[in-house]
């Protein structure tokens, strides 16, 4: 079965309107089987779960999903990320999200020809839905 993001937008500067996935905790535990084994998945689950027990906390699953992606699968980086998270969610779900965007640095982004930024942002949307999708 295909899976088909549901998309939101978030205004990152008066240039631009980024797209941000909008996902949920099934979504979070698709990820998590599949870039996990088995015999890890209960203990990713209570690890993501440490994310989102302080009200400041916010976008769980995609805080999470953010989470899963920047592991790579390793049990020893998601304990990391959470902890990132938990300390400032938006650390990891800028570069999870909008890797290139980073990279070409916010300031300089808003100095590029406009095609050029909107290709950027749609790299960033095309990896993160690849990402998803496998």
């Amino acid at each position: 079965m295909a899976w088909f993001p549901r998309l939101s937008f978030m205004l990152m500067d008066s240039l631009q309107k980024q797209t941000v996935p909008v996902v949920t905790f099934d979504d979070v535990e698709r990820i998590a089987r599949r870039e996990f084994s088995d015999e890890q998945f209960s203990t990713v689950i209570t690890l993501l779960k440490e994310y989102g027990t302080e009200a400041w906390q916010r976008e769980c699953p995609r805080v999470q999903l953010a989470a899963l992606k920047l592991a790579g699968g390793s049990l020893e980086k998601l304990r990391a990320q959470i902890e990132t998270a938990k300390r400032d969610y938006r650390d990891g779900l800028a570069v999870a999200d909008f890797r290139a965007y980073c990279k070409a640095g916010f300031r300089h982004m808003r100095e590029l020809p406009e095609d050029e930024r909107l290709r950027i942002i749609n790299a960033d949307w095309h990896q993160y839905h690849e990402w998803l999708r496998k």
